[in-house]
């Protein structure tokens, strides 16, 4: 039998889930930003992410993490769903390794994972292509994840609030 509370829990991950979808798929719509490099994405379902990163735990974010791969798989082909998957695991790794300090501010949690997700998308790209030149495109990606991440933490410290009536947790951090 489901309890009320596991209930609850998987209606506020399906919840957040869409969220994620609803936001990639925007972000997909909207223009590519002029003087910003090939591939370069601001990353908007990854405030989702971070979001459980800090908020509902590794587990839960690993499992929104392995989703929205999932989604991108579907959508977009065997190559985007395993870079997709490379980037956004390592990501969530990486941000739930230095969530453990309370010490670390959001600002500092995103851009580790926007930096983690860059690199673990070179890696599943060097691995597809069989062919390290990919990484010859890390430092114009690593100073990216710089702004991304950047942009990331301040739209999840706005959206917070909201999302945290969605997943029915108490108040946000920091």
């Amino acid at each position: 039998m489901v309890t009320r509370g596991a209930a609850r829990q998987a209606a506020s991950m399906g919840l957040l889930l869409a969220l994620a979808v609803v936001l990639n798929i925007a972000e997909g719509m909207l223009p590519v930003l002029p003087a910003m490099p090939p591939g370069v994405r601001l990353g908007l379902s990854n405030i989702v992410v971070l979001y459980c990163v800090m908020i509902l735990g590794g587990k839960e974010a690993l499992t929104i993490g392995l989703l929205k791969s999932g989604f991108v798989l579907l959508t977009r082909g065997a190559a985007a769903g395993f870079i997709s998957f490379c980037g956004g695991i390592l990501s969530i790794l990486v941000m739930a390794a230095v969530s453990k300090s309370r010490k670390i501010s959001i600002l500092w949690k995103s851009i580790c994972g926007a930096m983690a997700h860059n690199l673990g998308q070179l890696l599943a790209a060097a691995l597809y292509l069989k062919s390290g030149m990919a990484f010859y495109y890390l430092p114009v990606l690593l100073v990216s994840a710089v702004m991304m991440g950047t942009a990331t933490a301040v739209l999840t410290k706005v959206m917070m609030p909201a999302l945290s009536r969605i997943a029915k947790k108490g108040p946000h951090p920091e």
